[in-house]
């Protein structure tokens, strides 16, 4: 699957619970196998075929985790978001996406404040403190709270483009190409960071944009 969809999907469920799951080359040993139509629960359509997951280790709890969150409501969302030409290029195969509720979630608020300021303040409108140091192409965090997908974009952020160029989330991604450093100052966080971020922006009254815009 070249899609860039994995990329898309496997952080996100890293960063709900703490998870890494790691690809292998074909015909490497591996706990799981994902394949179109062939063996295994029905996890995602797309690509004009049904992918299915196939767990080869019974006894990895973690799989068993990984397939009951492909079904969740959050990973049936997840699955939905990745949408490279502004459609969702997959859906769950386990139900529709469902709608998207009001949420906020858990972690240190203030604290997640303070990160946003620290590491998204110098481009992003945070709070009226960051009001004139922001770059003014740059959505604030309220605009982005009012987007359908809100969540999902700020879980992992540090794959949309320009984050990856400068960005570093510890146990998550790579360290940079030492053949191509951070243009500026890197942003580097923990899981526990985005968490404390997430649980601030899930506070933050969503702004009011009038009629539904168009974004990408």
């Amino acid at each position: 699957m070249n899609s860039g969809f994995l990329k898309h999907l496997l952080p996100r469920f890293s960063l709900k619970t703490q998870i890494r799951i790691e690809l292998v080359d074909e015909g490497a040993p591996a706990e799981a196998a994902l394949s179109a139509g062939g063996a295994g629960q029905p996890v995602f359509e797309g690509l004009d075929r049904m992918w299915s997951l196939a767990v080869l280790d019974a006894d990895n709890v973690h799989l068993a985790r990984f397939t009951d969150w492909l079904a969740s409501e959050v990973g049936q969302k997840t699955i939905g978001s990745f949408q490279p030409e502004g459609k969702p290029l997959f859906v769950a195969a386990l139900g529709q996406q469902v709608a998207v509720e009001a949420v906020v979630l858990p972690g240190n608020a203030q604290e997640g404040e303070k990160l946003s300021v620290l590491h998204c303040g110098r481009c992003h409108m945070v709070n009226e403190a960051t009001r004139m140091s922001t770059i003014g192409s740059s959505p604030s965090f309220a605009v982005m709270r009012s987007f359908s997908d809100w969540q999902a974009r700020f879980e992992a952020f540090f794959v949309l483009k320009p984050h990856p160029a400068f960005t570093i989330i510890d146990g998550v991604t790579p360290p940079f190409d030492i053949s191509r450093p951070s243009p500026i100052a890197p942003v580097e966080m923990t899981l526990e960071d985005l968490e404390a971020i997430l649980a601030f922006v899930s506070q933050i009254p969503p702004a009011d944009l009038g009629a539904p815009i168009q974004y990408q």
